[in-house]
């Protein structure tokens, strides 16, 4: 049997993720751009997520030191109520879905998700929250499309849905030039339960 060699450093953020009929509603807004954008480097529905925390680039012996805290901190929380809402444009580039609901609760827990990721002694770019779901980046020179597409999805409102998982992603971006993939390390459920191993 074979053994699988680990890689020697992991890119890593910490998520939530809507569940699947809220991105499919989403989806379903997005279809005309699809067809209409078809040039635009679209991300696959299944890693749509909100970031709350990028650690970037990661020794890969380092990620089970974040498991403990951030399995307890997702155990003391509640699911939150959220949405997807709206859309805009990073750099006219970077196309995303904003977020509603509870915004402020969304704000917390990013600050405690940071604050147990420096309690490991894990160092990173504290870059301000901005919730949003990426949805595609427009390639070099393409400085229209990523606006369009957000303008088209100015009036689109989703329907509320559970904040229900904390999710520690792993991401092979930077590694070769095929799409970027996610996958999760590990995941909990606020307000307890087992943890879900990827």
């Amino acid at each position: 049997m074979t053994q699988e060699i680990q890689p020697a450093t992991v890119r890593v953020f910490i998520a939530l993720a809507p569940p699947d009929p809220a991105k499919e509603e989403l989806a379903r807004a997005l279809r005309p751009a699809y067809v209409s954008h078809p040039h635009l480097r679209w991300n696959r529905i299944e890693d749509w997520h909100i970031t709350l925390a990028f650690l970037g680039e990661l020794p890969s012996g380092t990620v089970p030191l974040l498991r403990p805290p951030l399995a307890g901190l997702a155990a003391g929380r509640p699911p939150l109520s959220l949405a997807l809402r709206g859309g805009g444009s990073f750099d006219e580039r970077v196309l995303w879905s904003g977020i509603g609901g509870d915004l402020d609760e969304l704000h917390a827990l990013a600050a405690d998700v940071r604050a147990a990721v420096e309690g490991c002694g894990i160092a990173f770019e504290d870059r301000p929250l901005h919730p949003h779901l990426t949805l595609a980046r427009a390639r070099r020179g393409d400085r229209s499309s990523a606006a369009e597409v957000a303008a088209s999805l100015a009036g689109f409102t989703g329907g509320r849905w559970p904040g229900e998982r904390l999710h520690l992603v792993g991401s092979n971006a930077g590694r070769g030039s095929g799409p970027i993939r996610y996958r999760d390390i590990d995941a909990w459920p606020f307000g307890g339960g087992d943890a879900t191993p990827a």
